[in-house]
């Protein structure tokens, strides 16, 4: 997803959390826990679920393979293999519980591995899962029928079962809301009740699917104009097109949806928002001040809590990323980064612990970090 991202690099809160989170904030650096590896030797891993007996699950995107070939966005190619998995965590055992989900490989360089990029669980407790793409639509066919849920929200029915609940691939090739260049690449999504809410990162849109897998759009973020940075040597004031690039969403202890942004090209420090999105309502920011967004989600006291995939930026060289947990008063406390390269996903469990997709641009971890708060 990074070639896409590259290119595009594409209900009432409770008042004393309004007034704090809204405003800009600044970052401490204090580490309140250390992270401890429970899971190794994941392809590419990304979404991060739990379930209400305590057990992890880590969806792998895959490593790709040699099937077939279709052409990216970007001049490169993506090979299809049927590589993915959905790995169980628990109590020191590791097993792949669902595998030969599909999975895409880039012949470019950068995030080139696309497949099953989240994990959430629907109203029966069935693991839903969002299927990367990244490319045009119309090429997808070419894939033939192993290829065919690539774009799509998964239902996983069994360890090699699956049924397709919502196609945002085909969405995005039938109506590209955005208006930008035909590109789909499903990446983060969450349940609500009946209906499901999904987002397509390189379409720069939030998508309802209803219980018949009707898809239609729930918001579309326009380009919106930035600073172009001084290394390209633009005159004084030059701007330069950002798209907001989606990839993450979650239910808020206000039943409101919240939405985290990556930012697209040139990926300004500071520049990613979190988002407030009442169904039917416009949209609004939450919280402010972070840099690469690439997971949100709530702790059990109902604060906001960040993952960056590049606390540096994604342009920086620098893979190091942040767990950044935003308190009453609107600051910013980092709760981990030494340890964290390219982590991709997290989820809190009924402890408060937290467990991350580590080293997730290859062959990753999944690791927990203990707070003491």
């Amino acid at each position: 997803m990074l070639d896409a991202m590259r290119r595009t690099l594409s209900l009432a809160v409770p008042l004393v959390l309004v007034a704090g989170i809204a405003a800009p904030a600044t970052a401490a650096t204090s580490t309140t826990g250390r992270l401890t590896v429970v899971a190794r030797n994941l392809d590419n891993p990304r979404g991060v679920a739990i379930d209400r007996a305590g057990t992890v699950y880590v969806a792998e995107a895959g490593l790709g393979g040699d099937d077939v070939c279709i052409p990216g966005t970007f001049g490169t190619n993506l090979c299809y293999g049927s590589t993915g998995a959905i790995t169980a965590v628990r109590h020191g055992w590791q097993k792949r519980v669902v595998t030969g989900l599909p999975s895409l490989r880039s012949t470019g360089g950068g995030f080139s591995v696309y497949g099953a990029h989240d994990l959430a669980f629907d109203r029966q407790g069935k693991l839903l899962v969002a299927m990367g793409y990244s490319t045009d639509p119309v090429s997808r066919d070419l894939l033939g029928a192993a290829g065919a849920t690539m774009g799509t929200i998964l239902r996983v029915e069994g360890k090699r079962r699956w049924s397709v609940v919502g196609d945002l691939s085909a969405f995005e090739g039938q109506n590209n809301p955005d208006g930008v260049i035909p590109e789909s690449q499903p990446y983060a999504v969450v349940a609500d009740g009946r209906d499901v809410y999904a987002l397509d990162a390189a379409a720069n849109d939030v998508l309802k699917i209803d219980r018949r897998g009707a898809v239609t759009a729930e918001h579309v973020w326009p380009q919106e104009q930035v600073p172009a940075p001084p290394e390209w040597g633009l005159p004084p004031g030059s701007t330069t097109p950002i798209q907001f690039v989606p990839v993450t969403i979650t239910r808020g202890p206000d039943g409101a949806l919240y939405i985290g942004q990556l930012t697209g090209h040139p990926f300004p420090n500071g520049g990613a928002r979190v988002w407030r999105l009442v169904p039917g309502q416009e949209p609004t920011i939450f919280a402010t001040g972070f840099t690469n967004i690439i997971d949100i989600a709530f702790d059990k006291r109902g604060r906001l809590v960040v993952l960056e995939i590049a606390k540096n930026g994604l342009s920086s060289g620098d893979s190091t990323g942040a767990l950044i947990r935003v308190e009453r008063d609107g600051s910013h406390r980092e709760l981990a980064s030494t340890g964290l390269d390219s982590p991709m996903s997290f989820a809190i469990a009924s402890d408060g612990s937290f467990y991350i997709a580590n080293k997730g641009l290859g062959i990753g971890e999944l690791v927990r970090l203990s707070t003491r708060d």
